[in-house]
């Protein structure tokens, strides 16, 4: 956010506690990895400086935009220890403020959070009333990991809850210089918008999980190909084709724990989500499920590379991750499981390495690899080629769940090719169907004949 905001002419001030981010930022380094962040920040230095004191920045700022970790609990919400903290710190700082200043929160929170948690430590450290002295927002970012820039800049909309009109209407006007495609700001309650954050990732994890029930029911029919039916129903514009790619299921920091937290927002106010937690549970059962037919495959104790350990393409982030719980999975059922990642090296790679072992080089991965399964979508393994997957066995399974490679791969001589979401065998699927039509029309004809 500093840097795109730079980029948009704003002078920015960044605060954290973490005194070598502060260092890197001041430097024009990034002190993340993030897609094109370091040659932002770099372009850009001279309207970015950061530091550790809250009071420095909220003194030289009109508008503090609060960005901390709300890790999951035990119930399932959102904690706002780190929150807390932070408006706590603010509050100290705005008691030597003149003039208005707008407090906006974008860290994920459940509904009722900004107002009857954080709004009353804004005061009591300030001495200052929301409203009359300062304003406060929530508007969190519809972003990803990987192309975070270019999502802040160009989303679908803005979304801001306001406690009032003064405060919305000023960070709606601080959004309109900053979004490069003109995109509009939708402006409601504190707890509208709380609720539309959660509901979009809930409602993006139900569609992901419909769009992998329905690659499961292709592989079981004769021509069964998941990507021609979604493209199909992507084209309704009632459903919409973002999303709706079948294959492996979801992960990351977001998806995953938000939809846990919008069935347990929904469970405290007496309503019963069972789509939620449904696409949960479905979700939470894909490692097993695909280890579990992936085994009648191959032999035992064979090699199994792994190409994507990532929860997606062009981040370093593993938290739950399909591709590298499926490979800790095959690790603990005695496979020899080897990986490659093209962001391996920025990974947390620790406890991997109990159960994997982690090439930096692709080549060598799919040298020692009698199995190979394509986990993420990443454009390095979509240019692989036949003989790139050429080594000591005299055929290799690719197990590809992208369909990445359906064209180069599926007729490759020494290569048994699988894709998820297309059906394989036609008999049996065949067979299937007729069983299940043909067997049903007889009966009918034999009841009409016997009742006439």
């Amino acid at each position: 956010m500093a840097a795109a905001f730079a980029a948009r002419g704003f002078e920015i001030v960044g605060v954290d506690i973490n005194q070598k981010s502060v260092d890197l930022v001041n430097e024009g380094k990034a002190p993340v990895q993030e897609t094109d962040l370091d040659e932002l920040i770099f372009a850009n230095k001279t309207r970015i400086r950061a530091t550790v004191s809250h009071e420095e920045a909220i003194l030289n700022s009109d508008i503090t935009f609060v960005i901390v970790p709300t890790p999951s609990d035990e119930r399932g919400a959102f904690s706002l220890q780190y929150v807390e903290w932070a408006f706590t710190e603010i509050g100290k700082a705005l008691v030597r403020k003149t003039g208005y200043h707008n407090v906006v929160l974008t860290s994920t929170v459940l509904p009722g959070s900004t107002r009857e948690a954080l709004l009353p430590v804004l005061e009591k450290a300030s001495g200052k009333k929301v409203g009359r002295d300062i304003g406060l927002c929530y508007s969190p970012e519809f972003i990803a990991l990987g192309s975070i820039i270019r999502n802040f800049l160009n989303p679908d909309f803005t979304l801001i809850g306001e406690f009032d009109e003064k405060c919305g209407k000023q960070l709606e006007q601080c959004y309109a210089e900053v979004v490069e495609n003109q995109a509009p700001s939708v402006r409601m309650s504190l707890e509208n918008a709380e609720l539309t954050k959660i509901s979009v990732n809930t409602f993006v994890t139900t569609k992901i999980s419909f769009a992998n029930m329905l690659a499961d029911i292709c592989e079981k029919l004769p021509g069964g190909d998941v990507d021609v039916v979604t493209e199909a129903l992507g084209r309704d514009s009632r459903i919409g084709s973002k999303y709706l790619t079948g294959s492996i299921g979801y992960g990351g920091p977001c998806f995953p724990r938000d939809n846990v937290a919008f069935s347990f927002i929904a469970k405290q106010l007496g309503v019963d989500a069972r789509l939620a937690r449904a696409s949960d549970s479905v979700n939470r059962e894909i490692p097993a499920k695909f280890t579990d037919k992936i085994l009648p495959l191959i032999r035992k104790g064979a090699t199994v590379g792994v190409l994507g350990l990532a929860y997606k393409p062009f981040s370093h982030v593993t938290d739950e991750s399909q591709g590298l719980n499926i490979a800790i999975d095959l690790g603990k059922r005695g496979f020899r499981v080897v990986a490659f990642d093209p962001m391996s090296g920025e990974m947390e790679v620790d406890r991997m390495r109990r159960h994997i072992i982690i090439f930096d080089s692709l080549e060598e991965c799919l040298k020692q690899s009698e199995v190979v399964l394509i986990t993420t979508p990443d454009p390095v393994f979509a240019g692989l080629e036949p003989p790139d997957f050429k080594n000591e066995w005299s055929e290799i399974i690719v197990i590809d769940f992208w369909r990445l490679l359906k064209d180069k791969l599926q007729n490759a001589p020494g290569i048994k090719y699988i894709a998820v979401g297309r059906g394989e065998d036609d008999a049996a699927g065949r067979a299937k169907l007729k069983d299940l039509w043909v067997g049903k029309s007889d009966a009918k004809q034999v009841k009409a004949s016997n009742e006439g």
